[in-house]
């Protein structure tokens, strides 16, 4: 079952959201559920919000706005797929930085047609987030969940993978190019931020000042020339790089 919340403090606009869902779901004869919310402080007071697969988000809303919101739940769960609903395109930049995978506009008269097109694409994120790939490394053929990989090295002619296992980070060889494996991964959960390097958006923990952190240890400092202790060493970059969350891409200038 899909469970979904709609989160939005006008009723005519919670269950506009909700009949839409309901033609797209009975069209694909699939299971969901769906629950209301009239504030962002009721959403967050909420002890299931791991339980739910997808978050449609109103942002003007009082107390706190969808923004916030979505920023507190962003603390709970990096799973859940969050779907911005509302009026204005003024926080649009701000969606990105809490991975939002829509932005969708309430008035406009492409609504049902914005909603079907968001949830597609969920639906084949989904599918690819819990897949398990098979990739023939240097040390042997393994079956990988693709959540589990951290990022994708290109070194020369080959990639090292960090791999999220129970006995910590791992990295394994594989003879190819960056190029050729990246439509391999969702887009909207790994990010190509270099030409050399292809990030999983779930274990970054934030970017400030040029300097990416994942897992409470440093990956990236993009503020200085010089290297500094990171997981692994060589992952420093040396040379800066331009933030560009409209993208979610960090690109060189």
């Amino acid at each position: 079952m899909i469970r979904i919340a709609i989160c939005d403090d006008e009723e005519i606009f919670r269950y506009k959201i909700e009949e839409i869902l309901k033609d797209y779901f009975k069209k694909r004869q699939l299971v969901y559920s769906v629950d209301f919310f009239e504030s962002g402080i009721e959403l967050i007071n909420n002890n299931g919000i791991k339980e739910y697969n997808i978050i449609f988000l109103d942002i003007n809303m009082e107390g706190i706005n969808g923004i916030e919101t979505a920023k507190k739940i962003r603390k709970i769960s990096n799973d859940v797929f969050l779907v911005f609903i509302t009026a204005f395109l003024d926080y649009s930049l701000e969606g990105y930085k809490v991975h939002a995978i829509r932005y969708i506009l309430k008035d406009s008269g492409k609504m049902p047609e914005a909603i079907n097109e968001c949830m597609d694409t969920i639906l084949q994120e989904a599918n690819k987030k819990f897949l398990k790939i098979r990739i023939d490394f240097i040390e042997g053929a393994k079956v990988v969940p693709i959540d589990a990989i951290v990022y994708v090295e290109s070194n020369l002619h080959k990639l090292n993978y960090y791999v999220n296992t129970i006995e910590g980070i791992r990295d394994y060889t594989q003879y190819t190019t960056l190029n050729k494996v990246e439509n391999n991964f969702p887009k909207t959960q790994f990010v190509r931020i270099h030409q050399s390097y292809l990030v999983n958006l779930k274990y970054i923990k934030y970017i400030k000042n040029y300097k990416l952190t994942a897992f409470l240890l440093d990956l990236w400092d993009y503020s200085t020339e010089s290297s500094k202790e990171v997981l692994p060493p060589k992952v420093v970059l040396h040379s800066k790089i331009l933030i560009h969350f409209v993208s979610l891409r960090i690109t060189k200038y």
